[in-house]
């Protein structure tokens, strides 16, 4: 079983990164063949900054890695270092239907919020959809929004099979029902797109700051609430003990909740749910080559596999004569 993700290196990591997707992955490396990547190339849909996306793509490789993914147990690499998946975004964009793409709400939803509507960000679920199929993937840990993607990439995979005979697996997505979207500061999926997300390599200070701007309703402490409407809840719930939150879910609905008081427990929950990481992130920053050392060997695997797919493709398009 083929199972693959990867993370945007466009800003700090936050918790809705980790419970989203990173999660889910790092507990598959014992039980399935694992792909996990840095997608720069996605990066440069939204940063145009040479600095930042360097800086960014170090980042997420260490945090991933502070986090607990074992680069002897999968395949972890930075998705520019594999050039062939660029060669098969673009065969597989000649047989994507304008209307396929047309019809994606992720492309509308960014460039509601004022993203630059670039042919990158338009055409965005082909490349995705190329990072999947060169390693064959049977599994896409995703989102909720996210799903259409790999939707996307299953219609083209089909397409493709169809017109040169069975060459790509046909993915599924996986979704955690409970934790595909996990919600911002305000309310909205947490996103660094709408600069509303709790980063997890942070001081104690700015993480109080941030847990206490949590949007909450103006009920007042005595009265019900309603634990599943409110994103505070929605939050704490992720890192609270099974007795706490019990207690707490109990002054949702009978009364008694402070917010307050919730936001201040849950700052503590999130510092010493991370602490382990923190300290290895901390030594992953002074061992840089050590980092850099493991996404080359990670890009020498991956293109492995990569280039026995594109030569595939390749053959069965005409491309190799």
């Amino acid at each position: 079983m083929k199972i693959l993700s990867g993370i945007q290196p466009s800003g700090q990591l936050h918790i809705g990164n980790y419970f989203g997707m990173m999660r889910s992955m790092i507990a598959n490396m014992d039980s399935s063949e694992l792909y996990a990547f840095i997608v720069n190339l996605h990066a440069l849909t939204s940063v145009h900054d040479r600095e930042r996306l360097a800086r960014d793509t170090f980042n997420a490789a260490a945090d991933f890695l502070a986090l607990g993914l074992d680069p002897e147990k999968c395949i972890f690499w930075v998705q520019s270092d594999v050039p062939e998946v660029t060669e098969l975004t673009w065969v597989l964009s000649t047989l994507t239907p304008m209307g396929l793409l047309e019809r994606c709400h992720s492309y509308k939803d960014k460039v509601a919020k004022n993203l630059f509507a670039s042919h990158g960000l338009f055409s965005y679920p082909v490349l995705m959809a190329a990072d999947i199929l060169i390693y064959q993937a049977d599994k896409v840990p995703v989102g909720k929004d996210q799903k259409q993607h790999v939707e996307v990439t299953r219609d083209i995979a089909i397409k493709f099979n169809n017109t040169f005979g069975e060459t790509f697996v046909i993915p599924e997505p996986v979704i955690d029902d409970n934790l595909a979207v996990v919600p911002g500061l305000d309310g909205q999926k947490m996103s660094k797109s709408y600069g509303n997300t709790i980063p997890i390599f942070q001081d104690q200070k700015a993480l109080k700051k941030q847990v206490m701007a949590i949007t909450t309703d103006a009920t007042p402490v005595e009265a019900p609430k309603d634990p599943e409407k409110c994103n505070l809840f929605a939050i704490y719930k992720l890192f609270a003990p099974a007795d706490r939150l019990a207690e707490t879910h109990a002054l949702y609905v009978n009364g008694g909740a402070m917010y307050g008081k919730v936001k201040l427990e849950l700052v503590d929950l999130i510092w010493e749910y991370f602490r382990a990481a923190r300290e290895k992130r901390e030594k992953l920053e002074n061992d840089r080559a050590y980092v850099h050392a493991v996404l080359g060997r990670g890009a020498e695997k991956a293109r492995e596999k990569a280039v026995v797919t594109l030569n595939l493709v390749k053959e069965r398009t005409g491309l190799k004569y």
